[in-house]
């Protein structure tokens, strides 16, 4: 199948692209690489360096005639969004749009898009969060990835275009950038293998629902199935307080850092878990990688990254 992926050279896309064309996919990817790095691309995929934005995105579906598009370029960063939420609104509403017109207007068949589970829901009152859920987001990226979900639904029904909306929880893993995607998982190992002092934001008690990104990238897959459409959330259940985190980082890096605190961020919710039943009733899927296990894989890819 001919597949576009916005976002392909970031952290997610970059590994959803190389089990596509392990699969027997033929893959285009278009990042404009503000975040995304050139080492993540695979060489076997199409490259076009191209803001989500631009007018010239018309020209790469005319060329290359995608009929599934996976759209996970995106301002990912919520403490950016609270800073500029004119930029995140650029990139994540007005790029999205950009997106959906371009596949409607070139038949594409099928749009896989990749939202928010952490972000939509805002403060829960149900622990794990349905989809279900009210959405209450806090920040304007919790807001601006709830309108991409709302602009689906509408192209949907006025053009028939098929969508699945992925509520990811906080993924982690090889190849998260510390400084552009702002993951703590990511910046507290920098840190940590560094010798430097991470930062732990506000008490530390907030929780996040940590899933490993191999387990995000089959949720993708399983999402491609040309029947299956709707919103998931893909997450693993699991709540982990941020100071747990940071003790188990120290023990799996050996570091001699201390647990120091500093001030609470705006726009961060208190706790912040999804119910990812309806994924696995319907398509099957489960998170497989436990969360000892996958930072145990991510220490080891950044403790040889960083030599």
């Amino acid at each position: 199948m001919k597949i576009l992926v916005t976002g392909g050279a970031g952290f997610i896309g970059s590994h959803l692209v190389d089990r596509l064309i392990q699969e027997g996919h033929e893959v285009t990817v278009v990042d404009n690489l503000s975040t995304g790095k050139r080492r993540n691309l695979n060489r076997r995929a199409r490259f076009y360096k191209l803001d989500i934005q631009s007018w010239r995105l018309e020209r790469v579906f005319r060329n290359e005639r995608p009929a599934l598009v996976m759209h996970l370029a995106a301002q990912m960063d919520v403490r950016r969004s609270v800073e500029d939420p004119v930029f995140d609104a650029r990139v994540n509403i007005l790029g999205t749009l950009n997106v959906l017109e371009q596949s409607v207007r070139h038949g594409v068949r099928k749009i896989v898009f990749s939202s928010s589970g952490g972000a939509i829901y805002g403060e829960q009152y149900l622990f794990p969060a349905p989809e279900t859920h009210p959405t209450q987001p806090l920040s304007p990226y919790g807001i601006s990835k709830l309108s991409g979900e709302h602009y689906l639904a509408y192209y949907q029904r006025i053009s028939g275009i098929r969508y699945v909306s992925l509520r990811y929880a906080n993924v982690y893993g090889p190849r998260q950038d510390p400084e552009g995607e702002a993951g703590v998982v990511a910046i507290f190992i920098q840190k940590m293998l560094s010798s430097e002092q991470p930062i732990i934001n506000g008490n530390g008690r907030q929780t996040r629902d940590f899933v490993y990104v191999d387990d995000v990238v089959e949720a993708n897959l399983a999402a491609m199935a040309q029947e299956v459409q709707g919103t998931y959330n893909v997450g693993t259940g699991v709540e982990t307080s941020i100071n747990d985190l940071f003790r188990m980082l120290v023990e799996l890096t050996k570091a001699s850092c201390k647990e120091v605190h500093g001030p609470a961020k705006k726009g961060e919710q208190a706790r912040s878990v999804i119910d990812s039943g309806r994924i696995r009733q319907e398509l099957g899927w489960e998170p497989r990688v436990e969360l000892p296990e996958g930072l145990r894989r991510t220490v080891d890819y950044f403790r040889e990254k960083l030599g």
